[in-house]
């Protein structure tokens, strides 16, 4: 069995120190090609400043792996450049240190600074580069970890959420144990079942699997450690989720109370002054997308009247916030009686769950295609937006005959306003299936933020721009 690294592998260490020799060598030139910031005293070349290179080359991926770069390489870019941003300044420091000390007159204090500086911008392309790169390449099930969960309880299912809703996290849970009969044998979406935790072992060799997440209750701490110990006998990494009385971290408020330590319990679903935030985002960006926008809608208008007979809006009972109904507005993308034909078409539907949809279907109008290939014929839910019906980002809005064969936990996706785009939209659109679209609706909730919404929305424009996923 192949135990887990999550190590950062030596190709990683090896562009990183090429690319802090490319640092300070691109700060040489700089300095003495460019001739910026200051004039120059002395000329130098390169190979005065060969010692320093040395040095700068051996000590920096040294501190980089002291302070933690290489040991926990599936950290965000962010998290990774602040430390690369820290273990730069110190390194930069002690050479200006050295210069200080050995007073050489050919050494260029400025040109140590600028290496530190250049070096830094450098590895935030780079990492930027790396992290795009093996995130499409985990959002395609290349070199993801294997993970099983041990325990089906809210903590279990909020590692599967966050796991679908972010593939370039690098994880796959190819299935879960448990020990209540109920849910160690019934599938959880697309998760697979795989009995209870005594048969564990059977299914970490029988499934593969690198990893195993532990999600129990701290109340059975024999059991944990006695999975632990199994696991280290297989040469498996094991994590284990601290519960904290089975709260999620998005549940938890931490606090400090002259040196107390205190948590508190807070809403999981988006609260009422988030949602003011939110409905502030959305009229700013429907008013701002109506105004833009009018052009379009009335070429669009024009098109769809040419095409084909019937209204240019087409309207549309919806389900919303909280389970209450609305008229959606969508541009007409079907011939008319095209609502009628569905039950004709039912045999060809390619979609899951409660969801109908085909790729080629055949009602759709020749701009109709065009309209739903590019996302245009949602414009006019700007105008559901404007009144408060819709969000410009959240969970699809379902149709009230979805709604009646949802399960119970599918209902959780209805605690936030739908939304024109969101995390389901831009994470796979139709190729997903509809459980894994509601796990992520309800990873979106749990974890909403403004800034969360502005990613969404950077990240539909190109979804739309090539009509990926979309039929």
């Amino acid at each position: 069995m192949k135990k887990s690294n999550q190590h950062a592998p030596k190709w990683v260490i090896a562009i990183d120190v090429a690319t802090i020799a490319a640092g300070f060598i691109a700060s040489y030139w700089v300095r003495y090609e460019l001739r910026w910031f200051r004039d120059i005293v002395y000329d130098a070349p390169l190979s005065v400043y060969l010692p320093f290179l040395a040095l700068y080359i051996i000590l920096l991926p040294i501190v980089l792996a002291l302070d933690g770069l290489y040991h926990q390489w599936r950290g965000s870019w962010v998290e990774q450049m602040s430390i690369v941003v820290n273990a730069t300044a110190k390194v930069t420091v002690l050479m200006l240190a050295i210069t200080f000390v050995l007073r050489p007159l050919l050494y260029s204090r400025v040109m140590l600074a600028e290496a530190g500086i250049l070096t830094a911008l450098l590895m935030a392309v780079v990492r930027a580069i790396e992290s795009g790169v093996t995130a499409r390449l985990r959002a395609r099930g290349i070199g993801v970890i294997q993970a099983i969960i041990v325990g089906a309880g809210e903590v279990g299912r909020t590692v599967m959420r966050t796991v679908v809703a972010q593939p370039e996290l690098g994880y796959r849970v190819i299935g879960f144990v448990d020990d209540n009969p109920e849910k160690g044998n019934t599938d959880i979406g697309p998760f697979k079942a795989l009995g209870s935790l005594e048969n564990l072992p059977a299914a970490i060799d029988r499934e593969q699997a690198d990893e195993v997440i532990i999600t129990l209750p701290w109340m059975y701490h024999r059991k944990i450690m006695r999975i632990v110990r199994e696991c280290e006998r297989r040469n498996i990494r094991a994590w284990i989720v601290p519960d904290l009385f089975q709260m999620s971290l998005s549940q938890m408020d931490m606090e400090n109370l002259g040196g107390v330590p205190l948590i508190g319990v807070q809403e999981v679903s988006i609260s009422r002054s988030a949602l003011l935030v939110k409905r502030a985002m959305d009229v700013v960006g429907a008013v701002l997308g109506l105004t833009i926008g009018m052009p379009i809608f009335l070429l669009i208008g024009v098109a769809i009247r040419c095409d084909s007979p019937g209204p240019i809006v087409f309207r549309q009972t919806r389900v919303g916030f909280e389970g209450r109904t609305f008229q959606m507005f969508k541009f007409r993308s079907m011939r008319e009686g095209a609502e009628a034909e569905k039950e004709t078409l039912i045999e060809r539907n390619e979609a899951d769950g409660p969801l109908f949809k085909i790729r080629d279907d055949p009602r759709l109008t020749r701009v109709g295609r065009f309209l739903r290939h590019t996302s245009l014929d949602e414009l006019p839910q700007l105008i559901n937006v404007l009144r408060g019906e819709m969000s410009l980002v959240g969970p699809r809005p379902p149709l009230p005959e979805e709604v009646e064969r949802y399960q119970e936990w599918h209902k959780k996706r209805l605690e936030a306003p739908p939304g024109m785009t969101g995390l389901w939209q831009v994470s796979g659109r139709s190729h997903l299936s509809f459980d894994e679209g509601v796990l992520i609706d309800i990873y979106y909730i749990e974890n909403w933020s403004p800034w969360l919404d502005v990613r969404i929305l950077l990240r539909t424009i190109p979804k739309v721009l090539f009509g990926e996923g979309a039929y």
